[in-house]
């Protein structure tokens, strides 16, 4: 179980996390699950710096990306992963409330893997969650190791 990536969650909603991790939880996924509080975080993670700087060389499975997020908001860390070829290859989903066309063409223009409205629902959300986790955790199929292809991109 050593080898299975994490999954990044990025989340400010403190219910938002509870209801997601409880979802996950019930996928019964074996990945470990990282939640960062903010954009600024996120990114710190993801580039291995401050305090995640020791943390495993091993990308996440894939990012549950909030939208509206203090401190970095989610289209700004979208941008700044999908903009960096260490992490573009990244899978990110970006999970919001909103459903302003803006955020999700920008979303897209941006890079990001998948679009998710946050359902009004409670057990509406708690099943997109799960069929997230399942399809990025499990049944995506990743590309190859970075130093596989980073060099020729």
């Amino acid at each position: 179980m050593a080898d299975l990536k994490p999954i990044l969650l990025v989340e400010d909603n403190p219910n938002d996390i509870e209801l997601t991790l409880a979802a996950l939880e019930k996928s019964q996924l074996a990945n470990k699950i990282v939640i960062c509080r903010d954009g600024a975080e996120a990114l710190e993670f993801l580039r291995r710096q401050g305090p995640h700087a020791d943390r495993p060389v091993q990308d996440p499975a894939v990012v549950l990306l909030d939208l509206k997020l203090p401190k970095v908001d989610g289209l700004e860390v979208l941008a700044a992963v999908k903009g960096d070829p260490r992490t573009r290859a990244i899978p990110i989903v970006m999970l919001t409330s909103s459903r302003e066309e803006s955020d999700l063409v920008r979303s897209y223009q941006l890079g990001v893997n998948a679009f998710v409205v946050k359902p009004v629902g409670f057990k509406e959300f708690f099943e997109a969650i799960q069929d997230l986790g399942v399809f990025w955790a499990v049944l995506n199929e990743p590309p190859p190791h970075r130093a596989d292809w980073i060099s020729g991109g």
